[in-house]
């Protein structure tokens, strides 16, 4: 079970993509002249994503790797920033270690979900280490949480409703969202028990 304390004290979440975000799975082909690359990724995340950001915990992805696909589903998620290995040889610690001194964030305010050898370095220096149910036993060893559900099947989603039941803040960030939507009307308001 995930402690209050550190729940409340996480103000960022680091996000790897293949094996996360997305099943791991890559599509590569051409549609007429041009290189295509497909990936899937859950729909669920997406909620999760929203309810992070509502509680204002900020999300940033990093990657490997560069993809067209990555972007796109960042920004359908509204993520604040995308971390790519512009070389491919999927060196994340630097550039993390850079947005974090941008943003003024410290490790110890982290998290970050991975689910490969290459996510180790960010896993040994957050907060809270989070391995998804199809890491390699490697990154599963290094993870203070790991995840029921596999990277690609909503493993993001289980994060944020694990960090915020443990904030105590899940129930309410669930009617706002559903109320944002016009899912269901506002709560009335609360009489005073006082007499008059």
């Amino acid at each position: 079970m995930l402690k209050t304390a550190l729940a409340r004290r996480i103000r960022l979440i680091g996000l790897d993509v293949d094996g996360v975000l997305s099943d791991g799975g890559l599509y590569i082909g051409r549609v007429g002249d041009h290189a295509v690359e497909l990936k899937r990724f859950h729909s669920q995340d997406g909620s999760g994503a929203w309810l992070l950001r509502r509680a204002g915990i900020t999300l940033v992805l990093a990657s490997g790797r560069r993809s067209e696909a990555t972007s796109i589903r960042a920004r359908e998620m509204k993520v604040e920033e995308v971390l790519e290995d512009e070389t491919g040889g999927g060196r994340k610690l630097a550039t993390f270690a850079a947005m974090l001194a941008r943003r003024g964030v410290a490790w110890d305010e982290c998290a970050f979900v991975g689910d490969d050898l290459a996510d180790l370095p960010l896993l040994n220096r957050v907060a809270l280490p989070i391995a998804v149910a199809n890491a390699v036993p490697e990154v599963k060893a290094a993870a203070a949480l790991v995840t029921r559900r596999a990277g690609g099947d909503g493993a993001v989603r289980e994060v944020a409703e694990t960090i915020l039941k443990a904030r105590g803040v899940w129930n309410d960030l669930v009617q706002q969202y559903l109320q944002e939507r016009g899912d269901v009307e506002a709560p009335p308001p609360r009489r005073s028990s006082r007499a008059g």
